[in-house]
């Protein structure tokens, strides 16, 4: 952790004006009235919206080992799965019904698509995960399901009907390679037409299929952390940077006729040091920032083309920026915060990027973390 003189900064813009991408809602309003509690349909979100790259650009990232994606049939026989990547020949005729590709985070690969993200962050970054692009052929779709997450569901082209219930029976069919529910009952149906979205909390049911073919739909997508698994990952980068080498001690251990049996005073011992470790709130929060922050394990930055400049920087769109009271956090890093200098570092996190005036008067500290992250990839030279 590099320690760095930095202080507060608040988020900008009216989140308490209406907008239509939330169907004349304030973002205050949307969350207060629909965030992980009920659905909305949106009708002209984003009027006159047009996919942000195209089918044989979708189809071509498919292609990256870099990019997660996977290919559905559906045939009377039943469901295909396969993950990519994909060479050109693997996907079935256009014409064929009942198949599709998803590709996964697209907005680490497009900067549109990385910048249509951006209009989701009323939502805190620690949540926003990533934008998913489904391609379908009439009839395409993944079968009736639910996820464990919020999701914006933006039509791009054609047209799909989806389906949406409050569904209490949650069995899965048997021997299908997806999570297809056995007993689906729908309690709405929406057309959605290019522009058109609907937001589902987690866990309502939805089956989504294409009508007329060449139907792409955006997902976007949110993190949901797991209690035990974030549990374990904290744990593990705090004790990483844990230090007491105090030993374990037992003078008044007696002759012992269980030999096998783990003794109290061990017992009493290792709770002890798991409520030292957990005592530091500082490495807590630290460990927590880092863990929001890391990148995925497919992501990785380019090399800079050029010597560094001090002016205007915009961070890379792979790069996850945030702060708390005390620090600041970026792909996996944590800063000390404290000091004049925050507002602007704070700033970079929020709009993601920085006038050349503000980079120019920042102290010199920052300036060299910013030519560090410069030259690591993390952000770019230029508005």
């Amino acid at each position: 952790m590099t320690a760095v003189s930095l202080s507060r900064a608040g988020l900008v813009g009216d989140l308490a004006l209406p907008t239509p991408l939330l169907g004349g809602l304030s973002p205050q309003q949307f969350m207060r009235r629909h965030w992980q509690k009920k659905p909305l349909l949106v009708r002209g979100a984003i009027p006159g919206f047009q996919p942000l790259l195209s089918r044989a650009a979708l189809f071509a990232l498919a292609g990256q080992p870099s990019v997660e994606s996977r290919l559905i049939v559906h045939r009377d026989a039943g469901w295909q799965l396969r993950h990519g990547p994909f060479a050109k020949g693997a996907f079935p005729p256009f014409k064929q019904p009942r198949w599709s590709l998803l590709v996964q985070g697209v907005d680490l690969h497009v900067d549109p698509v990385h910048e249509l993200m951006q209009r989701f962050r009323f939502v805190p970054d620690a949540r926003l995960d990533d934008l998913m692009i489904s391609w379908a052929s009439d009839g395409g779709g993944v079968g009736p399901h639910f996820d464990s997450y919020d999701v914006f569901l933006l039509q791009a082209s054609g047209e799909r009907l989806w389906r949406i219930g409050r569904q209490k029976d949650l069995s899965l069919e048997p021997d299908v390679p997806l999570k297809i529910l056995s007993h689906f009952v729908p309690e709405e149906e929406h057309l959605l037409q290019p522009g058109d979205m609907l937001y589902l909390p987690p866990r309502w049911a939805h089956d989504g299929i294409a009508v007329g073919g060449d139907c792409m739909t955006y997902s976007i997508g949110f993190r949901v952390p797991q209690r035990a698994s974030l549990a374990g990952e904290l744990v593990q980068r705090m004790a990483d940077a844990f230090e007491d080498e105090t030993l374990y001690r037992d003078p008044a251990q007696a002759a012992t006729p269980t030999p096998a049996a783990v003794p109290d005073a061990l017992h009493a011992y290792a709770a002890d040091a798991l409520q030292r470790l957990l005592a530091d709130r500082r490495s807590l929060a630290c460990a927590l920032g880092e863990a929001m922050t890391e990148p995925k394990p497919q992501v990785w930055f380019d090399e800079p083309t050029g010597d560094w400049q001090p002016g205007a920087v915009a961070l890379d769109r792979r790069t996850r920026m945030m702060y708390d009271a005390d620090h600041v956090f970026i792909n996996g890093e944590s800063f000390r915060a404290g000091g004049a200098d925050a507002r602007l570092m704070q700033r970079l996190a929020d709009q993601r990027s920085l006038a050349a005036g503000d980079v120019l008067r920042a102290s010199e500290a920052v300036r060299a973390i910013l030519q560090d992250w410069y030259e690591a990839g993390w952000l770019r030279q230029g508005a």
